[in-house]
């Protein structure tokens, strides 16, 4: 990797500047990081927390940054800034792009939703997706180090760790799914295309089946997705047996993700040139292959038409898959952020990733849509009686869609390797998140050489051995309980509402724009420190609180309600990244001695 370069004089204007503006923060050690020198009270530039800083004191070599703290460590860098672009990509652009926002088009008003979703892309997507980026490469330090800039609000980190990891480890089961599936693709007859399996029951109806069939009969897609992947129980308190087909294919992909980590952004920066880029090879296959299905205009059309009686019903669902989508509150963009050159462009990189995120959800929703409209023609019924929310679309409805095509397991086998990869790069780059940001509170060069290898290990099994939960009979439950709590719309809102108070109303909405100008050369356009001092915390906490005024209890498929403790634990899962904020905040208050005015400026 390539060490960062900074010229000694950028150091010494941005040690001049910012002491100017915040002499305290030749306490705190944070926004650049200064601390005072040993014997005669000089400043001496100091990496956050030793995990690399921007603005370090120059060697004798040419121009390379070093740090004058105390375990102070090198920062590594992209081999090439598309590494990092790559990264983000592969990253954001996951499965919520080709199943989340095709079923959220298809049940609010088809084009009508994207007015909501457009507008929330300017007003919340990119100013924080541009914020977490701008913060990370300013700082360079992950998700927890970042907020020594405001070091009262440090709980920001810790919380954007917790959701990560929760995330990192429910989201997994989605890819073991996917490659149990693609494994079986590889079959001359489709296991869930015929009614003659072990696992099938009675009821169970194969070929075309109209509405009046489907009231008394079941499809032998749904029996293979319930009765034989996930053998599922009659509810959470029911565990079941451990599948262990399942368990051994989420065993085979956690140790892709680990062999993508364990060597850092040298490895992570390389994968995904391939894990990021082939899924819009297979789009691009089955957007052929769609739209000469018969069917498959009604069902673009269907996409594409807006629905103006719905216009006042989508706002909230164009809210929460923006947070979704652009991966924002996790920290993992602060992370690979981190890792730029500290004159990078990042406000150039936000808008070309967010148009590549938003224009790839468009784009998946003609694929998702042309074979919609296919399924609709060949079961004779209307189009919005074909398509199921959450893990349905991938794993019932398209499934369903293939074993009726000519050369149906080839259809299959592509488009469940392309669900493998959009996946793949989103998982590992999130536990690399996770890890830079463990890492980043243990710096120095007198720990154990492999550290790395070992945090991702660790990192690996821990998730792992949460994961054999949702392997068991029992195990969807479970899964559902993570993806409704832990890492829900709720929990990013809130996260992505601080953020913008701590960088706006704490830090300094101008000084952090005169940091970015400090490193791109220019200041941005002032719309984004606009959205980040009042019109981005107030759609986040309008939606938040939406969400809570119209809370409903988790159920199964609309008709199994999850019992009182389950509910108990779902809130806090959702609550142990929520409180991090406000529990971390008032223990530093309380820690500190002196007034609350001396306490609020002065705590680090």
């Amino acid at each position: 990797m390539e060490k960062q370069a900074l010229p000694a004089s950028s150091c010494s204007l941005v040690l001049l500047e910012e002491t100017k503006k915040n002499p305290l923060l030749l306490s705190n050690g944070g926004g650049g990081g200064y601390s005072p020198g040993a014997a005669n009270g000089s400043l001496v530039p100091l990496a956050v927390a030793g995990s690399g800083s921007a603005c370090a004191g120059p060697d004798k070599k040419a121009g390379v940054v070093t740090g004058a703290g105390p375990g102070y460590q090198e920062r590594e860098t992209w081999t090439r800034q598309m590494d990092f672009i790559m990264s983000c990509v592969g990253f954001a652009v996951g499965l919520g792009n080709v199943w989340r926002f095709p079923y959220l088009c298809y049940k609010n008003g088809g084009g009508v939703f994207l007015i909501p979703y457009l507008l929330i892309v300017f007003v919340g997507g990119i100013p924080i997706f541009f914020l977490e980026i701008a913060l990370g490469q300013f700082m360079k330090a992950g998700s927890i180090n970042v907020w020594n800039i405001a070091p009262l609000f440090k709980g920001l980190g810790y919380a954007s760790m917790v959701i990560v990891f929760f995330c990192n480890t429910y989201y997994i089961m989605v890819l073991a799914w996917g490659f149990y599936y693609l494994i079986k693709s590889f079959n001359a007859t489709l296991p869930w295309s015929t009614c003659d399996n072990e696992w099938n029951t009675p009821s169970c109806m194969d070929g075309n089946m109209t509405c009046a069939d489907l009231a008394n009969a079941r499809s032998p897609i749904i029996e293979f997705w319930e009765n034989k992947v996930l053998n599922i129980s009659s509810g959470l308190e029911e565990t079941g047996e451990f599948n262990w087909e399942l368990i051994l294919c989420l065993m085979a992909v956690w140790v892709m993700v680990y062999f993508c980590v364990w060597k850092g952004v040298k490895s992570t920066g390389k994968i995904v040139y391939f894990t990021a880029t082939f899924p819009y090879v297979v789009l691009i296959i089955l957007l052929v292959r769609g739209v000469t299905l018969p069917g498959a205009y009604d069902g673009i059309m269907y996409y594409i038409k807006p629905d103006w009686s719905k216009l006042g019903e989508v706002w909230i669902d164009a809210g929460t898959q923006i947070f979704f989508s652009y991966a924002i509150g996790l920290g993992a963009l602060t992370a690979l952020g981190s890792y730029n050159r500290f004159n990078n462009d990042c406000y150039k990189d936000a808008f070309v990733l967010a148009l590549i995120n938003s224009g790839t959800s468009f784009f998946a929703g003609f694929v998702v849509f042309s074979i919609l409209g296919f399924m609709a023609a060949e079961q004779g019924v209307d189009i919005s009686q074909v398509a199921e929310s959450g893990p349905g679309l991938a794993f019932i409805a398209y499934p369903m869609a293939v074993s009726l095509m000519p050369v149906a397991p080839l259809w299959a086998a592509l488009f469940f390797f392309m669900l493998l990869l959009l996946g793949l790069d989103s998982q590992f780059v999130g536990v690399e998140g996770f890890v830079t940001g463990i890492l980043d509170l243990f710096p120095g060069n007198n720990h154990h050489r492999y550290k790395r290898e070992i945090a991702v290990a660790i990192c690996c099994l821990l998730c792992f051995i949460i994961d054999l939960s949702m392997v068991t009979q029992g195990g969807m439950y479970v899964f559902q309980l993570f993806d409704y709590y832990s890492a829900s719309g709720m929990t990013l809102l809130w996260q992505a509402f601080w953020e913008c108070i701590v960088v706006a109303w704490v830090y300094g909405a101008d000084r952090f724009m005169d940091d970015i100008a400090r490193m791109i050369g220019y200041r941005p356009f002032p719309w984004m420190k606009w959205c980040w001092s009042f019109i981005t915390p107030c759609v986040c906490m309008g939606i938040f609180l939406f969400h809570l005024v119209n809370y409903k209890p988790l159920t199964y498929n609309n008709v199994y309600v999850y019992p009182w403790w389950g509910e108990v634990i779902g809130w806090c899962l959702a609550l142990s990244s929520m409180l991090c904020i406000p529990v971390s905040l008032l223990y530093k208050l309380f820690r500190a001695k002196g007034t609350f005015k001396e306490v609020s400026t002065h705590q680090q």
